[in-house]
């Protein structure tokens, strides 16, 4: 990936500026359980430290960026769910409504909605259960290694004649309430802006078998966007991984305290779909 990226030609001030947490070790390699891990064993690893990015309003080029260039795209899209806490109406309503729209925006000939992710930190915090905060550390959901290995894990009868074609994993972000968000947005970095070293390899734990992330590195190269006071009706593509190395294959994305906000904003209510495109010979 090259330096250049589309925010060079803009004219308009950063937005605001915004504290991200990188990894402060870009020879680090963090470690993560995602059970208790053994005794004398740390649950977690990897220092991170605080950079103050400028943010910039991502609707200004909203119409100049794609997920093959910037690694990420913001569309208009109507949702029939009524509520996002209903698993079963999430799988049966909104995972096809999300395959239909990731295939249409990228030209896939399958797509496939496989887990999803609602977060709200006042939820989560009165017990509520599936229910995750927002993530405010800078980092991509898949590497070199777990994106090939997650279409194993999900489609091991398929697996051999998928991995000859291109495929790519989306992440479809939205806030599921009816006002707009205020508390922890979801910011996310032009692809062109980064480079593969600035991906970190980071293990996760789990009882059966390792999966893997990439934390990222402070790079002041960085380029990041966000939607303000983003609406249920606005939504986020992520590129989290890309076989076809011709194209923006990773972004990095991390939720943030924007500094516009009121500090009794409600909680951040978002979905995150994620799912696997798979394009023709």
């Amino acid at each position: 990936m090259t330096t250049s990226n589309i925010s060079e030609s803009l004219d308009h001030p950063p937005h605001v500026a915004g504290v991200l947490n990188y990894l402060a070790d870009r020879n680090e390699r963090p470690v993560s359980y995602t059970y208790q891990p053994p005794a004398g064993v740390p649950l977690r690893t990897g220092n991170y430290v605080k950079h103050t990015m400028p943010i910039y309003d991502g609707r200004a080029i909203a119409d100049r960026i794609s997920l093959d260039q910037q690694g990420f795209a913001v569309k208009h899209h109507l949702t029939k769910i009524a509520n996002f806490y209903d698993e079963t109406e999430v799988r049966s309503i909104y995972y096809p409504e999300v395959e239909r729209l990731v295939k249409e925006s990228i030209g896939a000939v399958r797509v496939l909605v496989f887990d999803h992710n609602v977060r709200c930190r006042e939820k989560m915090k009165q017990g509520a259960k599936n229910i995750s905060e927002p993530v405010k550390v800078a980092h991509n959901d898949y590497t070199l290694k777990s994106g090939p290995q997650r279409v194993r894990d999900l489609l091991p009868d398929e697996v051999e004649a998928l991995l000859k074609n291109r495929f790519a994993f989306i992440n479809v972000w939205r806030p599921i309430s009816v006002e707009p968000v205020q508390e922890s947005p979801l910011a996310v970095c032009d692809a062109q802006s980064m480079a593969l070293e600035d991906f970190v390899r980071h293990v996760l734990k789990y009882r059966d078998r390792d999966g893997e992330v990439y934390s990222v590195a402070y790079n002041p190269n960085h380029k990041w966007y966000y939607l303000p006071q983003q609406r249920k009706d606005e939504v986020l593509l992520l590129k989290c991984y890309d076989s076809d190395n011709r194209a923006a294959r990773f972004t990095a994305h991390s939720a943030f305290a924007d500094p516009t906000s009121p500090p009794d904003a409600p909680s951040r209510e978002s979905i995150e779909a994620r799912t696997i495109a798979f394009f023709a010979p």
